[in-house]
C-alpha cells in the first residue's frame, strides 16, 4: 500500500497536535506494512531537510520519504499572520514573487507543486489533513485518479467560534465534498461536519487519535499546587476561562500557582488579563514548550486543565494523563468521548471547573486514583487501531474506485 500524504506538520517539527498526530498515525502505518510519501510546505529555519530526512529514516526504517515544497506557510497560519511573513519576507528577498501574496494564493501554489509531486510519486490513496492540504489533494486526484481521503483535525468553526472565516470555510467544504471519504478524529466532529457542511453521515468515519505512551514515566514532586494550561493560546482553547477559574481558585487557595504553557496569537490579551484580575503574580507563561519539556510540565503539575471551547479530539489530555497527572477536560471535546478516568467540566463553567481543580489539590485520595487509574487507562490508546482502520479505509475507497 503506497500512500501520498499532504500536512503541514510532522512530529518532531510540529506546533501542535496535528503534528503528533500525523507521526503517530505514519509510524504506525508503516509498522503495518504501508510505503508514505509525506509532504509538506516548508521546514523550519534551524532545522535542514536533511534532518527531517535522518529522522524519517531512522524512525520510519525508510519507508516514510518526505518531500519539501518551498513555502512561506506555517502551522495554525491566519491570513494577517502570513501577510505579514510575505511583508517582511519581500523586503528583504527579491525571489519574494515566487511566493503567493497572501495566504489563500499560497495554498493555491502549494495545490500546483501537488500535481507535480503527485506525477512523480507512485501511489494508491490520498490523504490529506486539514485544510491547508484540501486543495492540494485535489489536485494530485486530478492528476492521478486515485481516490482521496481528507483527515479533519479541526475545522474553522472549531478554530474561530463565532468569528470564521468564509474562505477557508468553503476550502473545507470543497475538499470534503471532492474527497472519496472523510475522516474525523471524534463523533463530536462528525456531528460538526454534517451539521455545518451538509455531509452525508454515510461518507463520514470516525477514527480516534491515540497516544504513544510505551513507559510509565515517575512522577515529580509538586512543591506547591500547581495547576496547568498546555496547548496553543487560542480562543479556541480557552485560556480566557482557565484564567476565570484560576480566580476563584486562589480566592480560597492562595497558594495555587498557575502555568500557561504555550504560545498563540492571544498571548498578549491573556497576559494582560491575568493583570487586570489582580491573579498575575500566581500564572506563570513559559511560551513555547517542546520534547522533554512537555513531559516534564505534565509530571511537576497537581493537575492539568483543558478547557477547549471547541476541541475536535484533544490530545493534550491523553499526554497529561499518560504522564500520570490528574486531568480535567472540557465536555466540549472528541477524547471526552473516549476517556473515563478524568474528570468532565462545560468550559464555560468556570465556578465548577474552580471546584474540581480545588477538589484535586484538596484530596489526596482523588488526586492519587485519577493519576494511577488515568494512567493506566491510556495504555489502551495505541496507535494501532487508527492505523488499522485507516488501511481498511484505504482498501474499500480504491475497490470502490476500481468499480
Amino acid at each position: 500500500m503506497k500512500v501520498l500524504m499532504f500536512g503541514w506538520e510532522f512530529a518532531p517539527i510540529y506546533s501542535g497536535g496535528l503534528g503528533v498526530a500525523c507521526a503517530g498515525l505514519v509510524k504506525a502505518l508503516v509498522q503495518k506494512g504501508a510505503e508514505v510519501t509525506f509532504v509538506l510546505p516548508k521546514l523550519p529555519k534551524d532545522i535542514s531537510e536533511d534532518k527531517l530526512s535522518l529522522v524519517a529514516a531512522d524512525l520510519y526504517r525508510g519507508k516514510v520519504k518526505v518531500k519539501v515544497v518551498k513555502s512561506l506557510l506555517v502551522p495554525y497560519s491566519t491570513t494577517t499572520q502570513y501577510s505579514a511573513a510575505y511583508a517582511k519576507f519581500k523586503n528583504r528577498s527579491p525571489g519574494a514573487s515566487l511566493y503567493g501574496a497572501d495566504l489563500f494564493e499560497e495554498v493555491a501554489r502549494y495545490s500546483e507543486a501537488a500535481k507535480a509531486i503527485a506525477k512523480e510519486v507512485q501511489h494508491d490513496v490520498i490523504h490529506c489533513h486539514d485544510w491547508m492540504t484540501y486543495q492540494a489533494g485535489i489536485a494530485a486526484k486530478s492528476v492521478s485518479g486515485k481516490p482521496l481521503i481528507v483527515h479533519v483535525h479541526a475545522t474553522e468553526h472549531d478554530r474561530s467560534p463565532g468569528s470564521i472565516n468564509f474562505a477557508v470555510e468553503h476550502i473545507e467544504k470543497r475538499g470534503f465534498e471532492q474527497a472519496d471519504k472523510v475522516v474525523t478524529v471524534s463523533q463530536y466532529t462528525k456531528d460538526v461536519v454534517k451539521g455545518k457542511y451538509g455531509i452525508n453521515d454515510k461518507k463520514i468515519t470516525v477514527v480516534h487519535n491515540a497516544i504513544d505512551a510505551q513507559q510509565t514515566p515517575s512522577r515529580l514532586p509538586a512543591k506547591s499546587r500547581v495547576v496547568l494550561f498546555l496547548g496553543r493560546i487560542t480562543r479556541q482553547k480557552g485560556p480566557d476561562y482557565f484564567l476565570h477559574a484560576a480566580k476563584h481558585v486562589i480566592a480560597k487557595e492562595p497558594n495555587a500557582l498557575f502555568i500557561v504553557a504555550g504560545s498563540g496569537d492571544m498571548q498578549p490579551q491573556i497576559i494582560e488579563q491575568a493583570a487586570n484580575m489582580g491573579i498575575a503574580d500566581k500564572v506563570l507563561f513559559t511560551g513555547f514548550l517542546t520534547g522533554a519539556d512537555i513531559d516534564k510540565a505534565y509530571r511537576m503539575a497537581s493537575v492539568f486543565v483543558m478547557p477547549s471551547v471547541s476541541e475536535p479530539f484533544g490530545l493534550t489530555a491523553l499526554e497529561a494523563m499518560a504522564n500520570g497527572t490528574p486531568t480535567i477536560i472540557s465536555k466540549q471535546s472528541g477524547v471526552s468521548e473516549v476517556v473515563k478516568h478524568c474528570l468532565k467540566v462545560d468550559f464555560w463553567d468556570t465556578q465548577e471547573m474552580a471546584n474540581k481543580i480545588l477538589g484535586v489539590l484538596y484530596y489526596q485520595d482523588l488526586q492519587q486514583e485519577l493519576g494511577l487509574n488515568g494512567q493506566s487507562e491510556i495504555k489502551q490508546f495505541t496507535w494501532k487501531k487508527p492505523a488499522e482502520h485507516m488501511l481498511g479505509l484505504y482498501k474499500d475507497v480504491m475497490k470502490v474506485r476500481r468499480r
